[in-house]
C-alpha cells in the first residue's frame, strides 16, 4: 500500500479495532429489549471505512404503540451521527420496523446515507448485495396481521428473557437468549430460516453478486449456500452480534458478549502482570 494509511487503519488506541467494514441490524431502538448499553460499548471499541446499519434500527412498530426512548438509546444514535461526522460512511438501509424511512431512500440525513439497498465490494473484489430481508419473508409481504400478532408473542418472550438473565447475572453465569432457545426448538422455525437464507442467496446469484448481508431474522450466520455467500449479521436484541471486514477482507461474525469477556479477561491480566512487574523491581 503506496502513501499514508487509511485513518481507520491508523494505530491510535492499540485497543481499539479496526475493519474495513461493520454491518450490524435489528437493534430495535424504542423497544425494552433493544440491548442499547451493549450496542453502544461495541461501537466505542472500533473504527471502520463503512458502517452499513442493515434495517430495523428504528423499530416504529413498538413506538406506535407505546414510546419508549431512554437515554442510551439516543446516546446510540448519537454515537452514529459521530462516527459519520469524523468521516466513517454510514449506509442505512431500512427494514420492516423502520419501513417509514424508505421513502426518504436517495437522500442523506446527518451525513448517513439512506439506500434501498447497497453493494459492498470486500477486500478481494466480492461483490456483496446488502438487504435487510423482509422483502423475502412471506409473513411480512402476504399477511401482515400475523407478523403483528407475532412481534407481540415476540415482545412477552423478551420479557421473559430479561428477568431470566437478571437472575442469571446475578449468579455470575453469561447472557443466554430464551427466545433464540424457543425458536430453535421449532421445526417450523427452523425450516423457515433454512428457506429464508436459501431464498437470498438464490436471488443474489440472479442478480449477479457473490454473496449477500442481510438481517431481519435474527440469526448471525456466515456460510455458503451452492456458490454463494450468506451472511447474517444477527441482531441487537437477542444475540447481540455484528457483521465485520478485516483490513485483509477477512469476514467474521462478533459475538459482543463473548468478546468483550475476552477483552475484560485480557486487560484483567495486562494488569495483574504489570503489577507483577511493578513488584520485581
Amino acid at each position: 500500500m503506496n502513501g499514508p494509511l487509511p485513518y481507520y487503519l491508523m494505530p491510535e488506541d492499540p485497543s481499539e479495532q479496526r475493519y474495513r467494514a461493520v454491518f450490524i441490524s435489528d437493534i430495535h431502538l424504542g423497544t425494552a429489549g433493544c440491548q442499547a448499553e451493549e450496542l453502544l460499548d461495541f461501537l466505542k471499541s472500533f473504527e471502520c471505512e463503512t458502517l452499513y446499519l442493515v434495517g430495523d434500527i428504528v423499530d416504529g412498530w413498538q413506538l406506535k404503540r407505546r414510546w419508549h426512548w431512554p437515554q442510551a438509546h439516543n446516546d446510540v444514535v448519537q454515537k452514529i451521527l459521530r462516527k459519520a461526522r469524523k468521516g466513517t460512511r454510514v449506509i442505512f438501509v431500512p427494514g420492516n420496523h423502520d419501513e417509514s424511512i424508505r421513502q426518504f431512500c436517495g437522500l442523506q440525513f446527518g451525513g448517513i446515507d439512506i439506500e434501498y439497498e447497497a453493494i459492498h465490494v470486500t477486500q478481494e473484489g466480492k461483490r456483496l448485495w446488502v438487504t435487510h430481508g423482509d422483502l423475502f419473508d412471506g409473513v411480512v409481504q402476504c399477511a401482515r396481521w400475523l407478523a403483528v400478532l407475532g412481534d407481540y408473542a415476540y415482545e412477552w418472550a423478551l420479557r421473559v428473557n430479561r428477568g431470566f438473565n437478571f437472575a442469571r447475572a446475578r449468579l455470575g453465569l453469561p447472557y443466554w437468549s430464551f427466545s433464540q432457545w424457543l425458536k430453535d426448538q421449532v421445526k417450523r422455525a427452523v425450516s423457515f430460516v433454512t428457506a429464508f437464507e436459501e431464498a437470498l442467496a438464490h436471488a443474489a446469484r440472479k442478480r449477479g453478486f457473490d454473496g449477500v448481508v442481510c438481517g431481519h431474522i435474527h440469526r448471525a450466520e456466515i456460510r455458503m449456500i451452492d456458490d454463494v455467500l450468506y451472511c447474517n449479521d444477527g441482531d441487537w436484541v437477542e444475540s447481540m452480534t455484528a457483521l465485520v471486514e478485516h483490513p485483509d477482507g477477512r469476514l467474521e461474525i462478533i459475538d459482543w458478549p463473548k468478546t468483550k469477556l475476552s477483552q475484560q479477561a485480557s486487560s484483567e491480566q495486562l494488569a495483574l502482570d504489570l503489577k507483577a512487574r511493578m513488584g520485581s523491581l
